[in-house]
């Protein structure tokens, strides 16, 4: 296969500069991808990124923006029919990762967005909230789903650009669930390789300050902004009722989620322009497919 032939992958890779060797081995993983030609910006939110390999290219946000948002930053900056999303803190573990996904598209069209199993090859303890569906018995199982593990995805461009690109004002937490619904929203659907790999650590969610406020928030924008009524109520309300119900002996967790889910309600959910709700055929198609977006 010539240089010409290979399929060209437009690769950003999130950072905030925090942690040079875990994103020294993200770069180094990504160079080594064979059978694919890899166009790829290291984005710095808040940072400049220094040391950065060559041939891969920097973009310095001077604030950070967020996960959502440093993301979309990226995508003009790279070329390809498929994208790539990595975060600095993943890294891949098969050097044919990128083709085989490629080739998995060209196999099956309606197949939007991938998203690997994620695992940490250094222990046998990967928490099953990795595994983005329902049925969480075995993590190599593969499936259509409804939300993804955002640390590793690959898609082909044309319909990153249908969906409108990440929730920019999300910040942190449930951007992934609004891609994935807007991924089905363009007639195409999820999909959960559970046969293919992407390495990352085994790290507590909870270590973000706001996670359960944000979680909240985000939940509640999540149904205004893609849900048509009556769903975004039904939606965010038996989201409550179940996180409260789970952190119950948390007093301190639970205010701090109904705090988040007040303030979802009270502040505008749009970054930009207010989106287009998912339609009800979409909402049917993902009722028939196992998951309506109810809970």
């Amino acid at each position: 296969m010539t240089p010409e032939s290979k399929p060209t992958v437009g690769v950003v890779v999130l950072t905030m500069g925090t942690r040079p060797a875990e994103l020294r081995r993200a770069l180094d993983s990504l160079l080594a991808q064979e059978g694919v030609t890899v166009d790829a910006v290291v984005v710095g939110n808040g940072w400049d990124p220094v040391d950065i390999p060559s041939p891969i290219r920097t973009h310095f946000l001077p604030e950070n923006l967020g996960i959502p948002a440093g993301r979309n930053a990226g995508v003009p900056h790279v070329s390809g029919e498929y994208l790539c999303f990595l975060d600095d803190d993943s890294w891949f573990l098969d050097t044919d990762f990128l083709i085989s996904a490629i080739q998995r598209f060209n196999r099956y069209p309606k197949m939007g967005l991938l998203q690997p199993r994620i695992t940490d090859p250094y222990r046998d303890d990967d928490p099953t909230r990795w595994i983005p569906r329902l049925n969480k018995r075995t993590a190599t199982e593969p499936s259509k789903v409804f939300h993804v593990g955002e640390t590793c995805l690959v898609m082909p461009r044309k319909v990153f650009d249908q969906t409108g690109g990440w929730a920019g004002g999300f910040w942190y937490a449930h951007e992934g669930i609004e891609l994935a619904w807007r991924v089905w929203d363009t007639g195409n659907y999820v999909w959960y390789a559970g046969d293919m790999r992407i390495g990352h650590p085994v790290v507590d969610p909870r270590r973000h300050d706001e996670f359960y406020r944000l979680n909240a928030r985000n939940r509640v924008w999540l149904a205004r902004r893609n849900l048509p009524a009556p769903l975004r109520w039904i939606y965010s309300v038996n989201w409550m009722l179940v996180e409260c119900l789970r952190l119950r002996r948390n007093k301190s967790a639970v205010q701090q989620y109904l705090s988040g889910w007040r303030a979802g309600w009270k502040g505008s959910p749009w970054y930009q322009t207010p989106r287009q709700k998912i339609s009800w055929r979409t909402v049917g198609r993902m009722g028939l497919a196992g998951r309506p977006p109810v809970l």
